[in-house]
């Protein structure tokens, strides 16, 4: 990596990663927009409309792609943070939806506190995102660290269920402690991101030959900040001293012992590299929805770990490839179902652990499988 030309270095972690995220997400929105059509013509009328089933899903194509790509890119954000720690301990840490949400409530407190000064209004998104993006990774990365310290840990020589439930242990303590904590300190823990009235937040609109896509000026941050993040993860993971020191813990821990690598020190590092991603994807997540609460981890914390297992527990690629295609999966779900009387679009939670019961049955690994050599 080190003798690396300035034009390897970008192609090897800029222009191969950007081109991963563009093939998932053409691959994901051709296939299921194929998908789509079928359906359509094969029912043209599934219940009674106006107008046929097709011309309804192109005057909607542009909008699904939008939202899912942008919810994609937050579920491929969580996966990551699943998809680290299972790397290094063989582990899954449910607790991870959890410090997601840690990372939205964080992000409520920093902007509050901005409009409490009375400047809110001046700020301009990019800096204001950046200084709620990190704060949020700083809290929740540290959070991740300490759980780890005290609740996995002391149980790491355990049977794997020891730990699977000293997670879930975690995950309720989490969300009661934060419920109680924002109860006492704001009287309610139902928590609204005060983005009303902005300017930055105006819709804008795009005009398609057959629809209007709308698209808000949240999502377009979501998108970029999410594509930086990545970026990073893919640098430091594969580029740098201590990603390497990762990897070799989580291929073996002993022989890396040996070879001078503090195993508890990546370890920890790891916690808090998952944890930051996950305060991140919170804070990302709560700009797009506009709210955060103590419970609002668990749907796409579930929904994340279902992408990490469809791209392939354990592989970067596979997390980002399990976030971004679930991501339009569900979009394209919401809104076919939404015209079949028998299922409506609350069926799409039961389609997609569909998803993840078919994929642990034919292909436990995963679409891009599991590495045995180099699972991160």
């Amino acid at each position: 990596m080190q003798n690396m030309s300035p034009a390897q270095w970008i192609m090897t972690f800029v222009i191969r990663p950007i081109g991963q995220m563009l093939l998932f997400i053409v691959g994901a929105a051709v296939l299921l927009t194929g998908i789509s059509y079928t359906i359509a013509f094969l029912i043209p009328f599934p219940k009674p409309l106006a107008q046929p089933l097709a011309e309804l899903l192109s005057k909607q194509l542009g909008q699904i792609i939008v939202s899912g790509v942008v919810i994609g890119f937050v579920y491929a954000i969580i996966a990551l943070g699943y998809t680290l720690v299972y790397g290094v301990l063989k582990f899954i840490n449910f607790a991870h939806s959890e410090i997601f949400m840690v990372g939205a409530v964080i992000g409520f407190e920093v902007i509050k506190r901005i409009e409490a000064t009375g400047t809110l209004a001046g700020w301009n998104p990019i800096p204001l995102v950046m200084v709620m993006v990190f704060a949020g990774m700083m809290v929740s990365g540290l959070l991740a660290m300490l759980i780890e310290r005290v609740a996995y840990r002391p149980l790491r020589g355990s049977p794997r269920l020891v730990p699977l439930i000293s997670a879930i242990g975690v995950s309720l303590f989490l969300i009661d402690a934060v419920r109680a904590i924002m109860a006492i300190t704001r009287g309610d823990f139902n928590l609204i991101y005060p983005l009303n009235g902005l300017s930055w937040t105006n819709p804008l609109k795009f005009q398609l030959p057959e629809a209007i896509v709308t698209v808000r000026p949240t999502q377009i941050i979501v998108v970029i900040a999410a594509i930086l993040m990545l970026l990073f993860l893919n640098y430091f993971v594969n580029g740098t001293k201590l990603g390497r020191g990762i990897r070799a813990v989580s291929q073996d821990t002993t022989t890396a012992g040996l070879m001078g690598i503090n195993a508890n020190r990546m370890i920890s590092l790891t916690f808090f590299v998952g944890g930051a991603l996950g305060g991140a994807a919170g804070v990302l997540f709560a700009l797009n929805t506009g709210k955060a609460e103590p419970t609002m981890g668990f749907a796409p914390g579930i929904v994340a770990f279902t992408a990490a297992v469809l791209g392939g527990i354990g592989s970067v690629p596979g997390a980002l490839l399990g976030g971004l295609a679930l991501g339009i999966i569900r979009q394209f779900l919401d809104f076919m179902l939404a015209f079949f009387p028998a299922f409506g679009s609350r069926y799409t939670d039961i389609f997609t652990f569909a998803i993840l019961i078919m994929i642990l049955i034919f292909r436990p690994s995963g679409i891009l499988g599991e590495r045995v050599d180099e699972k991160v």
